[in-house]
């Protein structure tokens, strides 16, 4: 027979359900309250819906050419504001890469931009050039999953189609991805990594070269150490690690000091929030897009600011050219993606917090993560002299990392006169960067065995 409680135990049980109850109801309210500031976005968005139609309106009538008053200064004025307003509040969908022809040997090629695979949180694109030759190097370009797009790569395609077969990571809202598809994280993330690069090997005949921009430089260096562990014929035949973060104790820049300023746990209570109804992904944990737009904005604001005073003031003069290329930048930089919790979270603790990867202590699925296991996958790591995201020696950590892979493998090359932007994108990299990963890359190639 069991024995009764004895008083103090009974008392300990009741502080302790208490305390639990207590904790549930936190939680539960904590919940409520993320899933409102997602709510309260969209009930904000929605109830100017009627201003910016009004400005809408306001602005063609004031830039009309029947308006005998539409070159007066104030005409211009109030109708430059209309036009400040309405792109300040409306949302911005995702860009479209419109890459239609490219130039190869002097010879122009029809593009073909298709989705090659679906998986639940990405599309593989692939853009197809019907009259290539036949044998160009095939090229996985993984982007960052980072808040923008995958278009924001749109200058690193273009200047690597002309000589090379180029397939590129197109990562989904998660606010479109139902619940049902399951979490998403960092070791997901490398699961789709390996998974890419054994379908363009089956697909290709050869081991793929893999460029990694900004953020994914961790689960790419992640996945080619155990591809390379495993012996796996499907391996990259080489990386190129553009802007990442592999040691984030390296001449750290604001990124590393937001994420290292604050315990994990205030950034699950107050950046990560659940996705509103009627959207797709309803009841995901997310960190949202609107947030992070914010947190960008805050990092260069007085740049963000003068750059509209800027336009406000093309427009009234009728700068055409400025006005449409400050247009294009921020058509392209206000259009962000909502990330899931999990891989948010786990991208904050063991890239930013712990540096895990640079350690020695990153763990996929409970498997110690080892880049010494790389001797055939040749590295090339590139970083720009003025990087205020990623700063010098981050990524070139890598190199430290894979200690077995001989030095005729290695490449490592600092742009001057550059900074994060200007690593993938730019004249700069049109010029001076992309001829060397070419060139990279070309000696690099292996067969699929």
């Amino acid at each position: 027979m069991s024995k009764a409680l004895a008083p103090e135990s009974s008392n300990v049980l009741q502080c302790t359900a208490k305390r639990r109850t207590f904790a549930d109801a936190n939680k539960k309210s904590q919940y409520r309250g993320q899933a409102m500031l997602y709510h309260a976005y969209e009930y904000t968005h929605a109830a100017l819906g009627p201003m910016r139609q009004a400005a809408r309106m306001g602005q063609q009538m004031l830039s009309s050419p029947f308006n005998p008053m539409s070159t007066s200064y104030q005409a211009r004025a109030s109708a430059a504001a209309c036009e400040m307003f309405i792109n300040a509040t409306r949302r911005y969908a995702k860009p479209e890469f419109g890459i239609k022809t490219v130039v190869t040997d002097g010879k122009t090629l029809d593009v073909v931009e298709q989705i090659e695979l679906e998986l639940p949180f990405c599309n593989l694109l692939h853009f197809t050039k019907p009259d290539a030759p036949a044998d160009q190097t095939p090229v996985l370009i993984v982007a960052p999953m980072s808040g923008h797009y995958a278009t924001l790569l749109r200058g690193t395609v273009t200047q690597m189609l002309p000589d090379h077969d180029v397939y590129i990571t197109d990562w989904v809202d998660a606010r479109d991805v139902p619940v049902t598809a399951g979490d998403f994280d960092l070791d997901d993330y490398t699961d789709y990594v390996m998974e890419l690069c054994r379908y363009l090997a089956r697909k290709t005949g050869e081991r793929p070269a893999v460029l990694a921009v900004c953020q994914p430089g961790v689960p790419v260096l992640a996945a080619a150490s155990l591809m390379a562990e495993d012996n796996d014929a499907a391996r990259p035949a080489s990386v190129t690690l553009m802007g990442s973060p592999i040691d984030t104790s390296r001449n750290p820049k604001q990124p590393n000091d937001l994420a290292t300023g604050r315990p994990l746990s205030w950034f699950e209570n107050n950046v990560i929030v659940t996705v509103p109804f009627p959207n797709q992904g309803f009841m995901r944990r997310v960190y949202p897009g609107f947030l992070q737009l914010s947190g960008f904005m805050s990092m260069n604001m007085d740049r963000h600011v003068d750059a509209h005073v800027r336009q406000f003031r093309n427009l009234i003069k009728g700068d055409g050219d400025s006005t449409a290329q400050h247009q294009t930048f921020y058509d392209e930089y206000n259009a962000v993606m909502d990330l899931t919790a999990e891989f948010y979270l786990q991208t904050i603790e063991r890239v930013f917090q712990k540096r895990s990867l640079a350690i020695g202590e990153y763990m996929y699925r409970d498997r110690l993560v080892q880049p010494a296991a790389i001797t055939d996958i040749a590295i090339m790591t590139i970083e720009g002299e003025k990087d205020d995201i990623t700063g010098l020696g981050q990524t070139e950590a890598a190199h430290d990392l894979a200690s077995n892979l001989p030095d005729e493998k290695r490449v490592h090359y600092v742009q001057e006169k550059v900074g994060h932007y200007g690593v993938f994108n730019g004249s700069r990299w049109r010029n001076f960067i992309q001829p060397k990963v070419a060139e990279f890359m070309q000696a690099q190639r292996a067969p699929h065995a």
